[in-house]
C-alpha cells in the first residue's frame, strides 16, 4: 500500500504533519538564523582543544578491514583506496539498492578538474545500448553522503527506465580532491558542481535532450542554488528531503552558535561541530542504518567550522530566494524528518513560482527515504521520481 501524501499546484491539507513545532503559518517570522556576535577571547588565556571523533567499528568486518576504514581519510588518495578495497564488500550488503539486477546499465568513471585544478569525481549510468534515452538527470549528494555507494542503486533503477544519470563527488567529499568534509565556501561548491554538469549536458548521449537536476538533503541546497542561478538551464527539479532550513531538532545551543562563528575565522577546518547520531535520525530501518557504515569514505566527523558556518549562510540565503524557485518541481519528503524539516519543503512548495509543482509526503519516513526506508517505501519513491520524469519527457 503506498502510505504517501501528494499535494499538486496548492496544498489542502496542512494537518499532514504532526511535528511539535512551529506553524507554517508563523514559519516566515523564524526562518532567518541569527546573526552571530563575537565574544572577545583573550589569545594569551585562551586555550583551544581540536579532537577527532574515532569512527564507529563496522559490524561483521575482519580486523583488517575494520583498521583500513578507520584510518585517516582527510585526502583523497586515502578515500579512493579505501573504497577500491570495498567494492567487493559493498556487493554482498543486504540491502535493496544492492540486490537489485539490472545488467546491461553502462556505467563510467572519470575525474574532471575544476577552475582551481582540483580532481572531481564524476560518474554516469546509462541505459542499456538498445534503450532510448530519454532525458539526462544530474544528482547532487548529501553532506554525509557521496555519489557512490546506495547512490550506485538509485542511478541504475533510474537508467534502467531510460535516463542517463550522472553524479560527481564535490571538492572534498568522496572520491574527489580537497580537505574531507571541508567547505570554505559554499558559493565555490556550486561553481565547482556546475561547472562539471555543465560539461556533462553536452555530451553527445544526451546533447539536445531534457535536463533535470535532483538534489538529496544537503545536495537538495546544492540543486536550489544552481537553479537560481540559472533557472532556464534545467527542465525540472527534483528534491528529495532539501536541506533549506536546519531542523529545529539538531542545530545546537545560541551560545555554540556564537563561538561556532569565531573558530571558523580561527580555526577553519577544524572538527569542532558537534553532532547529534545522525543515522538514527535518518535510516528507520535498524538494518539499513547499520548497512550505511559501510559507506566508508562518507565524511562522519564532527562538523569542520567553516564548513558549519557556510551551510548556515546557503540555508539562510536560499529561505530568502524560495519565491523565485521555477519550473518543474518535484519535493519528496519524509513526513516524520528530524534532519530537514518537511514543513520547510511545504513552505518551499508554497513560495515557488513554479507553474507545475508536486509535494509528496511519506507516512512515517524518515530523512533518507530512499536508502533507510522499508524496501516498498523506496521502491515507491524510485518509481514516483521515474514516473514524475517520465512525464516530462513525454512527446505529448
Amino acid at each position: 500500500m503506498n502510505l504517501s501524501f501528494t499535494l499538486s499546484f496548492r496544498p489542502t491539507e496542512p494537518s499532514l504533519f504532526h511535528r511539535k513545532s512551529f506553524s507554517p503559518i508563523k514559519y516566515p517570522q523564524k526562518q532567518h538564523v541569527p546573526i552571530f556576535h563575537q565574544p572577545k577571547l583573550d589569545p594569551r588565556r585562551t586555550q583551544f582543544r581540536v579532537t577527532a571523533k574515532r569512527p564507529s567499528p563496522i559490524e561483521g568486518l575482519s580486523e583488517e578491514m575494520s583498521a583500513m576504514a578507520s584510518q585517516n581519510l582527510d585526502h583523497a588518495p586515502a578515500r579512493r583506496r579505501v573504497r577500491s578495497a570495498f567494492v567487493d564488500v559493498h556487493q554482498q550488503l543486504d540491502h535493496c539498492l544492492f540486490k537489485m539486477d539490472h545488467a546491461g546499465i553502462r556505467t563510467e568513471e572519470w575525474y574532471g578538474r575544476n577552475s582551481k585544478g582540483m580532481e572531481i569525481f564524476c560518474k554516469s549510468w546509462l541505459p542499456k545500448l538498445d534503450v532510448q534515452i530519454k532525458g539526462a538527470l544530474c544528482f547532487c549528494h548529501g553532506y554525509g553522503s557521496t555519489c557512490t555507494f546506495f547512490f550506485e542503486g538509485i542511478a541504475k533503477r533510474i537508467a534502467a527506465s531510460g535516463y542517463a544519470v550522472y553524479a560527481v563527488d564535490y571538492p572534498g567529499f568522496g572520491l574527489s580532491e580537497g580537505l574531507h568534509g571541508y567547505i570554505p565556501n559554499f558559493d565555490e561548491l556550486i561553481d565547482d558542481v556546475n561547472e562539471q554538469f555543465t560539461n556533462i549536458k553536452g555530451r553527445p548521449e544526451v546533447k539536445g535532450l531534457p535536463c533535470f537536476i535532483m538534489g538529496e538533503s544537503m545536495g537538495g541546497a546544492v540543486t536550489l542554488k544552481i537553479h537560481l542561478k540559472e533557472p532556464s538551464k534545467w527542465d525540472g527539479v527534483i528534491l528529495v528531503a532539501p536541506m533549506c532550513k536546519i531542523a529545529e531538532d539538531v542545530m545546537p545551543p545560541a551560545i555554540v552558535l556564537k563561538l561556532l562563528a569565531l573558530m571558523s575565522e580561527v580555526l577553519p577546518q577544524a572538527k569542532l561541530f558537534p553532532q547529534k547520531d545522525m543515522a538514527g535520525l535518518s535510516y528507520r530501518d535498524p538494518r539499513k542504518r547499520k548497512t550505511a557504515g559501510y559507506n566508508v569514505i562518507s565524511y562522519k566527523d564532527n562538523m569542520r567550522s567553516r564548513t558549519a558556518v557556510e551551510l548556515l549562510k546557503a540555508t539562510s540565503d536560499i529561505e530568502t530566494q524560495l519565491d523565485k524557485v521555477s519550473g518543474p518541481l518535484l519535493i519528496l519528503h519524509g513526513a516524520a524528518d528530524k534532519v530537514t524539516d518537511p514543513l520547510v519543503s511545504q513552505l518551499l512548495y508554497e513560495k515557488a513560482s513554479s507553474k507545475d509543482k508536486t509535494l509528496k509526503l511519506y507516512q512515517d519516513g524518515y530523512h533518507c527515504i530512499l536508502q533507510g526506508e522499508p524496501d516498498d517505501i523506496i521502491f515507491t519513491v524510485l518509481d514516483d521520481i521515474v514516473t514524475w520524469l517520465d512525464f516530462w519527457c513525454s512527446p505529448n
